[in-house]
């Protein structure tokens, strides 16, 4: 088909997650699927989601966006369709966009719910977008992808408003001793050498501490899974919490969690289990700051960003870095692992 046709659809991508403790094995299969990952974290991690009673928040998550977003668009326009496909698990990609084709759906635009630019938050997405389209065949819809968000006001304004909620929670007389920790999952070195993740993620980090002048900020990486002996971007999270407690003037902490959009598994786990632990054991008082959710101006932003790819609108941006690019380059975001180890 013509890439030029107008837009007649817009497809929400996300990660997917199990929803009953039956899916929790075929979940992580789909998402450790060509990676060299052990047997033994695979199990970890099936723990993890256990201790939840195998369910994953974040389907209902995408539910809960779809529906403020279906509501933004049918107050403002555009008026389009709202589709919803997950690359790890149901509603899968394949079925998604061949409902999509059915419906008569030909050219769409795709929000993709992570922030931030990197192989596991961008390209991954749109390779799996492709290998779906294949799947399809004939008739599969074209899909353009909306520009990430690190840098836009309609996220950094909803994320400012979670860490000042926050800081609510500790008493006034405690807030000079307040350090502002910001988390991002890791990722491997190698990827993060071929990609701005790194950057995006300290400009986000600096503009919502721009709000807080008064408090000491750093940027922490949480949830890695690859082996020991391969670097990945750190500090620790947990081991960042300790740290932070061996010194004498820091009594609470506001983690909040930037790299992500919603408070899924490794949030809850990661943050509201592990570092809440570590942080009980040291006596520092952790407060975490919620994900932007479902915030209005975090929706109002999905609006916009469609209305500058279909009107040509403004890009908005704070801060240095600009507007991230419309379409990837065929380089763009890198896995950084060998040729031969990755899926095809």
């Amino acid at each position: 088909m013509n890439p030029n046709e107008p837009y007649d659809a817009i497809l929400i991508v996300s990660f997917g997650g199990p929803e009953q403790p039956d899916d929790v094995m075929p979940f992580l299969e789909n998402v450790l699927r060509g990676k060299n990952v052990p047997q033994a974290r695979m199990l970890e991690v099936a723990e993890h989601y256990k201790q939840f009673g195998g369910v994953s928040p974040i389907n209902e998550q995408c539910r809960l966006l779809i529906s403020a977003l279906t509501a933004e668009l049918g107050e403002h326009g555009p008026h389009l369709p709202v589709y919803w496909g997950n690359r790890n698990w149901h509603p899968m990609l394949a079925d998604t966009l061949a409902q999509m084709r059915d419906d008569g759906v030909r050219h769409a635009l795709a929000f993709m719910t992570s922030a931030f630019s990197s192989y596991s938050g961008c390209r991954q997405y749109r390779e799996d977008v492709a290998r779906a389209q294949a799947e399809v065949g004939d008739g599969a819809p074209v899909v353009d992808k909306l520009r990430v968000f690190f840098n836009h006001p309609g996220y950094i304004g909803p994320m400012r408003a979670r860490v000042q909620s926050a800081l609510e929670a500790i008493p006034a007389s405690r807030r000079t001793t307040t350090q502002i920790v910001f988390t991002a999952h890791s990722i491997p070195a190698g990827m993060a050498n071929g990609c701005a993740y790194e950057a995006q993620l300290r400009e986000s980090c600096r503009l919502v501490a721009e709000a807080f002048p008064e408090l000491p900020w750093k940027l922490v990486f949480q949830s890695r899974s690859g082996p020991p002996t391969q670097p990945w971007l750190e500090p620790d999270v947990s081991d960042y919490l300790r740290e932070l407690a061996g010194g004498q003037d820091v009594t609470d902490v506001v983690v909040s969690p930037i790299g992500f959009i919603s408070d899924h598994l490794e949030v809850l786990y990661d943050l509201d289990t592990e570092a809440a632990a570590v942080c009980q054991e040291v006596g520092l008082n952790m407060i975490r700051a919620a994900t932007v959710g479902t915030h209005p101006e975090f929706i109002t932003m999905i609006r916009h960003l469609i209305e500058e790819r279909i009107k040509g609108t403004e890009k908005h941006c704070l801060g240095g870095l600009g507007p991230s690019h419309d379409v990837c380059p065929e380089d763009c975001c890198p896995s950084g692992r060998p040729a031969a180890t990755r899926p095809v």
